[in-house]
């Protein structure tokens, strides 16, 4: 058995998908699902995690931190030491999203053993399914991989094969960030195609980026999606207020419409572990609610979707 330490949610996420949630030994502060997740030593710190910052604040934050020191987490090294890791699960996609890639692995040098540095670095829902083989291969359960990918692969299909019959593909914006605005990246707009819409804003298997409000205005959407990066429905439902006030906001069809959703992002669009196909689904039910009745919002009771208006 390998001791692992998981120093993604994602990868959390994918080790207790392949059956390896007994052999996890240490997360990230960020590690949340599933539960047992929350009874394992955090290696892990973020100065501003649950500080209350503003959408604008935690941006300028961010941004300062990165500039001045080239991260904005830090590592328990005496934790990490202590456990004795032979995988540590990792990734370079986001210096946002995590400790960096080679931080990790200067680290990992120094250690007994050395432990196997795994670098998760996803653009697609095939590089995601990827990495679940990826970690089952490192961690001896191959086979575990094969099923777990079969499943998900074959819900992926269910809601492609669905959209596909319908004629209109809507305008739907997946926002990654309200003040400032960013677009969605990476899987995001492959989401909104396999859910039966189209993303003009989207930068499919790309970084997600910044961008100017006027974009979104010139681009129309009829549907916009809330999906904070890292972040819950409640920072939506505080950012939504901000974004309700940008010049011209009236003006989109979505707003008129009453087309506004605020997502889970934390447990699911931002995070490229299994339920990412579970975002998909979610985006059905909001694109196309009598095609996908089985996946619309069931309000109050829907932790993972409210609709706004």
């Amino acid at each position: 058995m390998k001791r692992i330490v998981s120093l993604l949610p994602a990868a959390t996420e994918i080790a207790a998908t392949l059956g390896l949630m007994d052999q996890v030994i240490g997360v990230s502060h960020e590690c949340d699902f599933p539960a047992e997740a929350n009874r394992r030593p955090r290696v892990t710190r973020c100065p501003v995690h649950n500080a209350g910052l503003t959408s604008r604040e935690m941006d300028e934050w961010v941004r300062r931190a990165l500039r001045e020191n080239g991260t904005i987490y830090s590592i328990d090294e005496p934790l990490l030491r202590s456990l004795r890791p032979d995988v540590i699960l990792t990734q370079k996609l986001c210096d946002v999203c995590a400790v960096g890639y080679d931080t990790v692995a200067r680290l990992a040098e120094t250690l007994s053993g050395p432990p196997q540095v795994v670098n998760l670095e996803p653009s697609s829902l095939s590089d995601i399914f990827g990495d679940i083989q990826r970690v089952a291969k490192v961690c001896d359960v191959s086979d575990r991989a094969n099923e777990v990918i079969t499943q998900l692969s074959d819900r992926i299909e269910a809601v492609r094969s669905r959209a596909n019959r319908i004629a209109h593909r809507p305008r739907c914006f997946l926002m990654e960030w309200v003040d400032p605005p960013f677009c969605s990246g990476h899987w995001g707009p492959e989401l909104v195609e396999i859910a039966g819409g189209y993303d003009p804003l989207g930068r499919k298997q790309q970084p997600s980026v910044q961008i100017e409000w006027q974009q979104v205005l010139d681009a129309r959407p009829e549907f916009i999606v809330l999906a904070l990066c890292g972040y819950g429905i409640n920072r939506a439902r505080s950012d939504y207020e901000i974004l309700r006030r940008f010049p011209d906001f009236d003006s989109l069809p979505a707003a008129r419409q009453g087309q506004i959703y605020l997502v889970d992002a934390s447990a699911y669009f931002a995070r490229p572990g299994p339920r990412i196909v579970d975002s998909a689904e979610i985006l059905a039910g909001i694109l196309h609610p009598e095609e996908f009745p089985e996946f619309v919002s069931r309000g109050r009771d829907d932790p993972r979707v409210v609709r706004i208006g």
